[in-house]
């Protein structure tokens, strides 16, 4: 008992921090504000030494809701259905060498991925649909298609109205943006490609703000980084996309994502150099694109510590913004039209300081309707610290216990041989998988659901993974 007990507090710290509510400022080691932690998944325990971007899918067949998380080695997938209990599905290796940075966006089922290193990794392409019938993970997956009209990319824009993806400071068009059509994902054809910029990363929406000259027009917003400046471009038409303006901003050092409020009137731009090189606390610009050819800087918020700034995205008025050693902060614009912006809460991934360095959060996903949160967080130069997936959830929607999860017991826990599965709220049980501490299927039930034979199990940590007609719920018990 005394292996098996250790084995848990091992698995627990590394590979599955579970469910910990913010109280008095902190959800166990980890700085909050408003923010619960549901769960944590190490980079190590992704099989990696590193991670990087991160994006979301929701399947439209279940609504159940996947993590899609970058890593120095491939492509990580992992079922939050059960947000306490995530499931590691598995890998897609990279198709060259690794690399801390990596992109991964959506469309029509699909993942498109670029990785930004020296080999021809191109653009993977791999179909999510295949996460509905995984059986024995983590598994190994391979792509579905590839596109290798490009070697690397920086980053990797979507427009997913048009169907059309955008690959950034690649080996073509002078590190500008080269365009592809993926209205038929798994046949990805060149569409073109602009030049004259070096773009660090970018955002592309079908325009429906308040300059009645592009209405309807598709809108690029090019973030050009060291080149200190964004240029925004109209490439409605693919053969001949046409600058806008470009224009700069006070204490300019490296412009390099921005993102829109969802009524294409502002724009909320973060320079990742200017609190290592000027000492100021992280800083975000905030533009008026009222008129598209006329851009002015409106205003600047200042954070309430000297991280830099990286990832942000806009949600209603929220702006969830990824401020490496500081965590996730969420920026509430709510006033942003008199520029006026108040942090409304915060989780932070990385404990030890909130210096200008690049350690912790790289990415935020606030897009899942679940209302949980994915945070992705690397490592530059702190070896001790474990990284990788986070979900965390607003504490004023409580904790998410999950009325699945709660419509189900099992025991008794430790279990020796039967372990017994009790249901209410007219829940149908479909399969009951058994999954050891490495991920392995070690046992399938598909009828007679009041009880699962464990006897021939050796003993350890096992995952009992319930699938109904309502979703499916994981939970953890202890063979002895």
């Amino acid at each position: 008992m005394k292996n098996i007990t250790l084995t848990i507090l091992l698995f627990s710290y590394s590979f599955i921090l579970a469910q910990t509510p913010c109280v008095g400022g902190m959800a166990g080691t980890y700085p909050c504000e408003g923010y619960d932690l549901l769960s944590h998944i190490s980079f190590a325990d992704l099989d990696a030494t590193n991670a990087n971007d991160s994006w979301g899918w929701i399947d439209p067949q279940d609504n159940k809701e996947y993590a899609i998380v970058g890593l120095d080695n491939g492509t990580a997938f992992i079922d939050i259905s059960d947000p306490i209990n995530p499931v590691y599905l598995g890998k897609l290796p990279t198709s060259t060498g690794s690399t801390i940075f990596r992109d991964i966006k959506t469309y029509n089922n699909y993942a498109f991925i670029v990785s930004d290193n020296n080999g021809p990794h191109g653009m993977q392409i791999f179909d999510l649909t295949r996460l509905r019938s995984v059986s024995n993970p983590p598994e190994t997956f391979s792509e579905d298609a590839h596109y290798s009209g490009f070697n690397n990319a920086h980053n990797l824009v979507i427009n997913e109205t048009e169907g059309f993806a955008y690959a950034v400071r690649t080996n073509t068009f002078g590190g500008g943006i080269h365009f592809i059509n993926i209205q038929d994902p798994l046949n990805p054809v060149a569409a073109g490609g602009f030049s004259g910029v070096y773009t660090h990363d970018a955002q592309v929406v079908t325009y429906s703000g308040p300059d009645p000259d592009y209405a309807g027009h598709e809108i690029l917003i090019s973030c050009n980084g060291y080149d200190e400046d964004v240029t925004i471009v109209d490439i409605t038409d693919k053969a001949n996309p046409q600058a806008i303006t470009s224009f700069s901003y006070t204490n300019s050092n490296h412009a390099h994502q921005g993102w829109l409020t969802e009524d294409h009137r502002y724009f909320l731009l973060g320079d990742e150099a200017d609190e290592a090189n000027t000492g100021i606390n992280t800083r975000t610009i905030i533009f008026d694109f009222e008129d598209l050819d006329n851009p002015t800087q409106l205003s600047e918020y200042f954070g309430p510590t000297a991280a830099i700034d990286h990832n942000g995205y806009v949600l209603g008025d929220s702006y969830y913004l990824a401020n490496y050693a500081a965590g996730m902060r969420v920026i509430d614009i709510s006033d942003i039209a008199n520029g006026n912006l108040t942090e409304s809460g915060s989780f932070d991934v990385y404990p030890p300081n909130n210096v200008a360095s690049f350690n912790g959060a790289f990415t935020v996903y606030p897009y899942f309707e679940s209302g949980n949160i994915m945070i992705s967080a690397l490592s530059y130069t702190d070896n001790n610290y474990p990284g990788g997936f986070y979900l965390v959830r607003d504490s004023s929607l409580g904790l998410n216990d999950n009325s699945l999860n709660t419509s189900i017991s099992i025991y008794p826990n430790p279990v020796k041989n039967l372990l017994q599965i009790d249901i209410k709220d007219s829940v149908q049980i479909t399969n009951i998988r058994v999954y050891d501490a490495l991920g392995r299927l070690i046992l399938l039930k598909e009828d007679q659901f009041s009880s699962v034979d464990v006897s021939k199990i050796s003993t350890g940590l096992l995952f009992i993974k319930i699938e109904t007609d309502q979703g499916s719920v994981t939970k953890k018990v202890v063979k002895e």
